[in-house]
């Protein structure tokens, strides 16, 4: 499935950018390839864990930075290039991923080199700040950067054309677009603020003394876990950070710390035990291997009800239509190696369901996060289960449309948005629940299994595994609204907006409050005279009021249909809300401005001042005074463009209100 267009405007929606075919693979990122007579440079991304690795070659050596496990891509460009892997470098020990060290040191003799500090138990070589490591005409030079982990190191890389200042340096997980590295995976080894501390330090001592216009190159984007709200861009300078990422901005040390260390989001459950494997030394995969052993219908329901867990990697649509009761959808087409990590613990057995393709692509992508022996695969996949009779749950997907009949009309189940809090602080489609997935066993028993509960995301990928926990804790009615907030949005539905998006420690604590813009009566007849049809215009008087005389061209709506309406909620031209005296209006307009996007324009102090401008009295007359458009009984005018909505789902768009005298 591809990566909707509407994710892009979803706040904090990286998870989006895993939901392709590609987003499995590895990457090169040709925008920032450089290459001269001599020196290679090139960038790597895997999508699917926003995790960035390098190949930097001169002399016919190469040197392969941060290397994912599965190594294939680094083997086969070294070869097409005529080059030889001679150096793996290590810029920490990484705890997202399990790196692809000991792959290419088996496969290509390389040299594992890594600071001293970290003492793993593989061999290496050791190095400490200011150590060089050269290979024809590129030199590279540790700096020791701690905050991330005690071990954290970068790279600054000289080439023949750089002689006083690097070319670029390689930051790991020291400096992030936007970012910068959490310190708190360390457990009861070193405490966050330790770290955050050395981190402040690394940045105000060594990485901030580099010219504006250094390049820097991070080990991880958008949607890592390794920080907050990293930047999706693959390079930056420094001098843009200097300026832009909000946790440089602090000039002292405590207030560095304080934001560094609040709001961080729960680390996976994988992440220590990652950290221990590539600290140790990964055990050597045969990718020959990769399919997990075949188990028959009824072993694979014997082993379910000795608590093996059970992993559907179909996508969310067959999913919800049967499943066999009890397994976790984990879909292949998404970030499927994160959420097997945080979903599923480390060491408990756990089977595979899907197609064999699918199962085989599974078994491959979570030897990159250590999950390295499935008990096995359901042989046949879900027809095979089906045939044999064994328990079938499913899940019911609802449209967006209907969910929002039923909030409208105070029916709906309880929503429970899986998202992390700072997605939902972005944009939610309501005032509805939120409980983090990898929170959801724990604080889902807050709810009632007897109400029916439905879970929304982004996409309804995370919130088809939601709803499959659900259904695992035992809840008697699940649901899952279908296509997620983006076919909320792509449907015209309103949302509610965060004023603050992110993680953003160098804001001072002010509240924005939005309001709608006051529109003063001369202004407004110079709209109805030169600028017709560019704006849609409401009166919320009575309609007695309204039917004795109203301002050309607009409609009359009740005030909770204005409000709750999407005819109104919806739309790019700005929304003009006339009344009496402008109180009410200004209270309507004063909810839409906190509820939508749309531009809400009200006419300050009402018709009554319309009518006192424009020295009309406040009763309907034979004619008008040439200066101001004429206040005039209504006219059929029609309502605002609404989506298509079925009748009941919402009050009725306005109606067209006949000629009165």
């Amino acid at each position: 499935m591809a990566a909707s267009a509407w994710a892009a405007k979803l706040p904090g929606d990286a998870e989006a950018a895993g939901h392709s075919d590609a987003a499995a693979d590895l990457q090169l990122v040709k925008e920032t390839e450089q290459k001269t007579a001599d020196f290679l440079f090139r960038q790597y991304n895997l999508p699917v864990l926003s995790h960035y690795s390098y190949l930097i070659g001169s002399g016919g050596e190469a040197m392969i930075v941060d290397p994912d496990r599965d190594t294939v891509r680094y083997l086969n460009d070294t070869k097409e290039l005529g080059l030889k892997i001679t150096r793996v470098y290590l810029t920490h020990s990484h705890a997202d991923f399990v790196a692809g060290h000991m792959e290419l040191a088996k496969s290509t003799g390389a040299e594992i080199i890594i600071n001293g500090k970290t003492k793993p138990g593989f061999p290496h070589r050791p190095v400490k700040d200011g150590d060089e490591i050269k290979f024809g005409s590129v030199s590279a030079v540790i700096a020791t950067t701690p905050g991330h982990t005690p071990d954290s190191t970068c790279l600054y890389v000289y080439d023949s054309t750089s002689k006083t200042n690097p070319a670029f340096v390689l930051t790991g997980d020291t400096l992030f677009i936007g970012s910068v590295g959490r310190p708190d995976l360390m457990g009861d080894g070193m405490s966050a603020a330790e770290l955050a501390e050395m981190g402040y330090h690394s940045w105000k001592e060594k990485l901030s003394k580099l010219p504006d216009d250094t390049k820097f190159f991070p080990a991880h984007g958008a949607g890592s876990l390794c920080g907050v709200n990293l930047s999706d861009k693959p390079v930056s300078t420094i001098g843009e950070q200097r300026k832009e990422n909000p946790f440089l901005q602090h000039a002292n040390l405590s207030s560095y710390v304080m934001a560094v260390i609040d709001g961080l989001p729960e680390a996976p459950q994988y992440f220590k035990h990652n950290a221990k494997l590539n600290h140790d030394g990964p055990p050597l995969v045969n990718w020959e291997k990769t399919m997990p052993p075949a188990l028959s219908a009824a072993d694979v329901a014997a082993k379910a009800e000795k608590g093996v867990w059970l992993v559907d990697v179909r996508d969310n649509k067959p999913f919800a239509a049967a499943h066999p009761a009890g397994a976790i959808n984990i879909g292949i087409r998404g970030r499927f190696e994160i959420w097997t990590g945080s979903m599923i613990p480390w060491g408990e057995p756990f089977v595979l369901i899907g197609s064999d393709d699918e199962v085989r692509e599974a078994g491959f992508r979570l030897k990159r996060v250590g999950y390295d022996a499935p008990d096995g695969f359901l042989q046949g996949g879900f027809e095979a289960w089906k045939q044999a009779k064994l328990p079938v749950a499913s899940i019911k997907m609802e449209e967006p449309r209907k969910l929002f009949r039923q909030m409208h009309d105070g029916v709906a189940p309880v929503i429970v948005d899986v998202r992390l809090p700072s997605e939902w602080m972005g944009l939610r489609i309501g005032n509805v629940l939120n409980i983090p997935l990898n929170k959801l066993f724990a604080d889902g028993r807050r709810l009632s299994k007897d109400m029916p509960v439905l879970t929304v995301c982004n996409s309804a990928y995370r919130s088809s595994m939601g709803a499959s926990v659900f259904q695992k804790m035992g809840f008697k009615s699940v649901l899952n609204m279908e296509g997620g907030s983006e076919a909320w949005i792509a449907d015209g539905l309103p949302t509610l907006n965060s004023v603050r998006n992110g993680h953003t420690p160098s804001a001072p604590a002010v509240r924005a409050v939005k309001l709608p813009e006051r529109l003063a009566a001369a202004e407004l007849k110079r709209m109805l005279m030169d600028l017709p049809k560019t704006f849609d215009l409401v009166d919320i008087r009575p309609p007695e009021q309204y039917a004795d005389f109203s301002l050309p061209g607009s409609v009359n709506a009740n005030i909770a249909d204005v409000i709750y309406n999407p005819a109104y909620l919806n739309g790019t031209v700005p929304l003009i809300i006339v009344d009496r005296d402008g109180s009410l209006a200004m209270a309507v307009g004063g909810i839409l401005s906190q509820k939508i996007q749309r531009p809400i324009k009200v006419l300050y102090g009402g018709l009554e001042a319309y009518w006192n401008d424009s020295g009309v009295p406040l009763f309907p007359v034979p004619s008008t005074p040439s200066s101001a458009p004429a206040i005039k009984p209504a006219a059929p005018v029609p309502a605002p463009a609404a989506p298509k909505v079925p009748p009941s789902s919402v009050p009725e768009t306005p109606k067209k209100k006949s000629a009165g005298c």
